[in-house]
């Protein structure tokens, strides 16, 4: 049994993946409604997590984390399903033009939401003054 299909397996119900990853349920099935995680059902209907779907909720936490919204990380993920172009190092490439929508739309809703963008702060040791 490869290592790829075990980690796809349905094993875990939401309580323990709830634990797992301090989420509620109702966060859990609202990724779930957004097409971020697909997990399997049981004959009874019941939600069964594999371990990459439990990978992919603490993505999606760490991201929330760092400030990047919903339609964010929504790009993100698509990308990850769409995208033909992988970097060796199994990383997507995306272009520069991307790039920049992306940091512009987590500038206007940090702009909204009257606060700074964690990317600003990445962003600032780019730009220093020569005094310093």
């Amino acid at each position: 049994m490869s290592r790829e299909f075990r980690r796809a397996m349905p094993l875990l119900p939401i309580s323990m993946v709830m634990q797992l990853t301090e989420l509620t349920a109702r966060q859990i099935r609202y990724y779930e409604e957004h097409k971020l995680i697909e997990p399997a059902r049981s004959e009874g209907n019941r939600r069964m997590f594999s371990l990459d779907d439990v990978d992919a909720l603490l993505e999606i936490r760490e991201l929330l984390d760092q400030g990047i919204n919903m339609a964010g990380i929504k790009k993100v993920f698509d990308m990850r399903v769409n995208s033909s172009h992988v970097i060796s190092s199994n990383k997507m490439a995306i272009s520069d033009s991307e790039l920049r929508a992306i940091l512009r739309e987590e500038m206007q809703q940090a702009q909204i939401m009257q606060k700074a963008s964690i990317r600003q702060g990445d962003l600032s040791r780019f730009f220093q003054s020569k005094g310093e």
